[in-house]
């Protein structure tokens, strides 16, 4: 049946994509590897290795854990590090050696690294010496044999390497003091690895690539099973989507988001990689100051974040100054994109801030804008090539185009499932259809725009209430720098909205932003209490969490 939405596909965008293009990860990296060899592959801190190295650095840690770690296809190894060079190195590293990578946030707590490790099996670690404390704390509890720690300037290299680790280490004193005599150092890795020959299995796409962990947000942390199939699939769609505005061997890319989380690892290190590009990973973008001055040594062409990233970076000193003038396009996901931070950024940038729409459990992308000019703003786009979506209600049954339904997606990224639980599998996979959780509505020309989170959604007297559509007037208002909406207990309406807010301007009050919401929302739709903070809880990406944001509120307040 024809789609609706492939009438809207920019010019040159095929329908589908040849999924046996590559058998794997694998191949698709040797390809890679003999195109590019000479380019600049990945950046950080100045230091720059090409295709040729990274090829041949990932090769010596490949062999370093088959021949004398003792890995074998299908272990499991843990990332656990910032954007930093050494982060390529291992994963191509391991996944070209059949180990499936447990990629792993740093800021984890010693509780939610045993979970994970637990959970997944992990034999093997790399782990920068910054967090080894923590993980002195738990390896005993797991069946982590093998610990290899690195150092932030360890691949910076020469006198600066040894600078950067010093200051790191003594003068900074990040690095707490740990206890690990099992541990290698990731030099000596690499030194060992380059004695030997790698012995790389034969991989299919039914392989396993990622045991990529949800963020929890409901239940314990998952690990999405992505086989190497999901992932390469999910490559050659964005690929295709974005080919007619990007070139091969071209482009250099801003990579600001870990690449520990799905939208960076995929979007960022390896649909680039596919296209040649010169990757910067900026390992601390939190540092605002220090990003835009890594921003200012380079004319980019692409950068992928969050909304509150490009909001940060809107509304930091010397962003608008920068030289914008190969810029083509910037990658909103991982949250909504507001209308208002998408307008200021075209208007400043140049250049169009496309918002795509993905999960964990979709390699992760499922839509996104088009890149001729005729994107939506407020919308997530069109469903990319091979991708079929529906929106169903609470019955399963296909609702009209433009009313609101569960959003349910079927197509080559789709995961295999939770990594040894299928009960969690079975509620959220119908078939070979997932459903994602989040309500969206769908236009004649197959354009989506998220609602909400079905379990974020507020119930006021019988209507619903989508916290985006709170947040999105209110992010409108000058005075504010960010919003998150909740719904809070109320007698009389089952909930009321409550609104968190970062002021812009300390002259801001709660009736000004109630008198605001008036001329922008139905009644029912208002905020009812309005509390401002100096800042809100987000994930390591940056993503305000609604749902802490609730918790912290029920913890600390009474309502009738």
């Amino acid at each position: 049946m024809q789609q609706p939405w492939f009438d809207h596909y920019p010019k040159g965008i095929p329908h589908t994509i040849d999924e046996e293009e590559y058998a794997s990860l694998s191949e698709l990296f040797e390809d890679g590897f003999k195109k590019y060899s000479e380019l600049p592959a990945f950046e950080n801190m100045g230091k720059v290795i090409t295709y040729k190295e990274l090829n041949e650095l990932s090769m010596a840690f490949a062999s370093y854990l088959t021949n004398v770690a003792g890995l074998k296809k299908g272990d499991r190894i843990a990332i656990q590090m910032p954007n930093l060079l050494q982060y390529p190195v291992v994963m191509f590293g391991a996944l070209r050696a059949g180990i499936i990578v447990v990629n792993t946030n740093p800021l984890y707590t010693p509780q939610e690294m045993e979970h994970q490790f637990k959970d997944s099996g992990a034999t093997a670690i790399v782990i920068l010496a910054n967090f080894a404390c923590n993980l002195e704390q738990i390896v005993e509890n797991t069946d982590i044999k093998t610990v290899i720690v690195t150092e932030i300037g360890d691949l910076v290299g020469g006198v600066k390497g040894s600078i950067v680790n010093f200051v790191v280490k003594y003068v900074k004193k990040m690095v707490p003091k740990y206890r690990l005599p099992q541990a290698i150092s990731f030099k000596k890795t690499l030194t060992e690895g380059a004695k030997t020959h790698a012995r790389l299995p034969e991989l299919s796409g039914e392989d396993i690539a990622f045991l990529q962990y949800t963020g929890g947000t409901t239940g314990v942390s998952k690990g999405a099973m992505l086989l190497h199939r999901n992932i390469v699939a999910n490559l050659q769609q964005v690929h295709a989507w974005m080919s007619p505005l990007l070139a091969e061997k071209g482009e250099v890319a801003i990579t600001a988001l870990p690449l520990y989380h799905v939208f960076a690892l995929v979007c960022n290190a390896l649909v680039m990689f596919k296209y040649g590009a010169h990757n910067i990973l900026i390992t601390n973008p939190r540092d605002m100051p220090g990003f835009i001055k890594e921003l200012g040594k380079h004319k980019f062409s692409v950068i992928t974040g969050v909304n509150t990233l490009f909001n940060g970076l809107l509304n930091a000193e010397g962003f608008k100054d920068l030289d914008f003038s190969k810029l083509k396009v910037a990658f909103g996901g991982g949250m909504a994109v507001q209308k208002v931070v998408a307008e200021r950024w075209q208007e400043v940038t140049g250049s169009p801030l496309a918002e795509g729409y993905g999960l964990t459990e979709t390699s992760p992308v499922l839509t996104t804008n088009p890149l001729d000019g005729t994107d939506r703003i407020g919308t997530i786009g069109l469903p990319i090539p091979s991708t079929i979506i529906r929106l169903v209600d609470d019955e399963g049954k296909e609702v009209p185009i433009g009313e609101p339904g569960e959003i349910c997606a079927n197509g080559p990224q789709v995961m295999k499932g939770y990594w040894q639980r299928p009960e969690e599998t079975d509620n959220v996979m119908d078939g070979d259809w997932l459903k994602t959780g989040d309500i969206g509505i769908m236009d004649a020309d197959g354009f989506i725009k998220i609602v909400d989170r079905k379990k974020e959604m507020i119930l006021v007297s019988g209507f619903n209430v989508y916290p985006n559509e709170v947040e999105n007037v209110i992010a409108s208002h000058p005075k504010v720098l960010e919003v998150g909406a909740i719904g809070v207990p109320d007698k009389k309406s089952t909930e009321a909205v409550k609104v968190y807010i970062v002021k812009k301007d300390d002259s801001l009050t709660d009736e000004e932003i109630k008198s605001f919401c008036k001329e922008g929302l139905t009644s029912y739709k208002c905020p009812k209490h309005v509390a401002f903070t100096d800042e809100l809880p987000k994930s390591n990406v940056g993503k305000i969490l609604r749902r802490i944001i609730k918790e912290n509120d029920l913890k600390e307040n009474q309502y009738a």
